[in-house]
């Protein structure tokens, strides 16, 4: 599979909402290569890095596919959702989905190697940023949340570069499937035992599945 990237966004720490709490999720788009590395693109940056970035969610990639969807939903903010980046992605594209993606998945994008680690799981700022109460809440109840990659290696990519997937080692873990048993059927044994079981995805999403098999309860 080999789709085109529309744009490639980075962005830096800035004031965000009324309170004005640092966040780096306002990206705009780059012209020309840029690097990536094992922490992401070079100029990128995030606020919190406690929960933000890192080498397991070092490129953030939503599908501009959900565009229309959200502007059905929220019709108050059509300017934020014509064009890339309200998500805070790093990488846009058109035609690849959640549906088309798996757990595992690797991408040559330009130059850099880069395989999927998890699906996106959103914090209050989305809130802020899009000024809609609960909107972290909506993201991944719809499906549509975005994904990470980790670096296997590091390159240089630019807006227009090719995506080719060259190995797919989970073709029955479509993140879709993993949304669905996150935060649709959430108590699922058999789908949690196999999500703690799979091997390329992000250890905290391996480690709560875990947990809620453990348990037999939904964490709060």
């Amino acid at each position: 599979m080999r789709v085109a990237l529309q744009a490639v966004l980075t962005g830096r720490v800035a004031p965000l909402g009324e309170k004005g709490a640092a966040s780096a999720i306002a990206k705009t788009p780059v012209q020309g290569p840029v690097a990536v590395g094992p922490l992401g693109l070079a100029g990128d940056e995030q606020a919190d890095l406690r929960v933000h970035g890192g080498p397991e969610k070092a490129v953030h990639h939503y599908a501009f596919d959900h565009a229309a969807a959200w502007r059905g939903d929220l019709p108050g903010l059509p300017d934020l959702l014509e064009r890339p980046g309200a998500f805070g992605e790093n990488f846009s594209t058109h035609g690849l989905t959640e549906h088309h993606v798996c757990v595992g998945d690797l991408w040559w994008v330009g130059s850099a190697l880069l395989q999927v680690s998890q699906a996106r799981q959103p914090c209050f700022k989305l809130n802020l940023r899009f000024g809609v109460p609960d909107m972290a809440r909506r993201v991944p109840v719809s499906g549509h949340t975005g994904w990470y990659y980790r670096v296997i290696e590091p390159g240089v990519v630019a807006a227009g570069d090719g995506l080719e997937r060259v190995e797919r080692p989970h073709l029955d873990w479509p993140l879709s499937r993993l949304l669905h048993h996150f935060y649709v059927d959430r108590l699922d044994a058999a789908a949690l035992r196999a999500i703690a079981g799979l091997a390329p995805l992000t250890e905290s999403w391996r480690a709560l599945a875990a947990r809620r098999l453990a348990s037999g309860a939904v964490e709060d």
